[in-house]
């Protein structure tokens, strides 16, 4: 298999190519990159192994224009480009061959919605409804024929993953109250004064609280995805002073009492025969158990007549770029695990 990485040089499609060079259905790699094409991969990313550019050698291991990866016809692009420029990088690849794209250019289907989202017109209105929302163990079925797979983003990730399920079951009613807390690499790699070591370490803070954030719509689309869902959803994220890893919190109303072991027996159903996540019940799970994985860990605990949720993952691998090869094992019918790691890193 051949697969074509656009934005090889920021933090996820840096990521994707070490996952690409440890999967064993894949025996070329073309980077791409449009700010350093032509230099060498490893004068660009200098923690890469010998291994990895034996799968870029046919280039010698250099970073390739979008041009030229057209030429050499792969068999799946991943887009690891910014929000808003991503799906014109793409236009050559639509149609032709599966795009598996990790920026929010078809995460939302109503063009309105993405507009007041984004503050921009959705640069390709014409593909949204024919982009499959790609979180993994959910629309799973659809990705498996789809040609153009919109990667969700870690917040909503790692948000619905704990939440749909019991919604399906239609245990939830009323407002969510969700507070998120992220890596400043969830920022990507941008060299902005907010991201600096003095800015950010020993500080944190709340930012675009409520409706504000653009993943909000994300996920309320992703909620009102269960048939009768009435859910709402007040999202708070947060900036930490981690490299990376996202915690999330969401406080939920129980539409009724659960019966004993009911809770347990919902997630066991959705997510027994899923590799990727992890049920942690009573045990509150911790970023730490999932650096590095393609992990959800999920647990809850009851207070009444409500339900807390407490969900992790690594946002730049569960959340981005592992999510991403995830949905190509999908889509090819690789076993799903191929390429990406399940253990925490200590």
């Amino acid at each position: 298999m051949r697969a074509a990485i656009l934005g090889t040089t920021g933090y996820t499609g840096m990521i994707l190519l070490r996952l690409l060079a440890r999967h064993r259905e894949v025996q070329e790699i073309f980077p791409g990159s449009s700010s350093h094409a032509g230099m060498a991969l490893a004068d660009t990313d200098y923690g890469i192994s010998p291994s990895i550019l034996t799968k870029t050698r046919w280039h010698g291991a250099r970073l390739l224009t979008t041009e030229e990866i057209v030429e050499e016809s792969p068999d799946v692009v991943f887009a690891a480009l910014p929000h808003l420029a991503s799906a014109s990088v793409c236009a050559p690849f639509f149609g032709k061959v599966p795009v598996i794209d990790l920026s929010a250019d078809f995460r939302l289907k109503d063009p309105v919605l993405f507009e007041k989202t984004y503050k921009e017109k959705p640069p390709r209105p014409d593909l949204l409804e024919k982009a499959v929302y790609g979180l993994a163990e959910w629309f799973t079925g659809d990705i498996k024929n789809a040609n153009l797979i919109a990667n969700p983003g870690c917040y909503p990730t790692a948000t619905l993953l704990p939440l749909l399920p019991l919604s399906r079951a239609g245990l939830l009613k009323g407002t969510l109250i969700t507070n998120a807390l992220s890596g400043i690499s969830g920022a990507g790699r941008n060299v902005k004064p907010a991201y600096l070591f003095c800015e950010r370490s020993e500080n944190t803070c709340a930012y675009g609280p409520g409706k504000q954030h653009r993943h909000q719509p994300e996920i309320k689309q992703g909620l009102d995805s269960v048939p009768g869902s009435t859910l709402d959803i007040l999202f708070t994220p947060h900036l930490v002073p981690l490299k990376q890893g996202m915690a999330v919190t969401t406080v939920a109303e129980l539409a009724r009492a659960p019966a004993s072991g009911e809770v347990d027996e919902i997630y066991r159903e959705a997510y027994a025969d899923r590799p990727c996540v992890r049920l942690t019940g009573s045990r509150i799970p911790e970023t730490i158990h999932v650096r590095g994985s393609n992990r959800c860990d999920i647990g809850w605990q009851i207070e009444g007549d409500r339900i807390i949720l407490f969900s992790v993952i690594d946002n730049l691998v569960k959340g981005a770029s592992g999510q991403a090869l995830q949905n190509m094992n999908i889509r090819f019918g690789f076993e799903e695990t191929e390429g990406l790691s399940l253990h925490g890193e200590i």
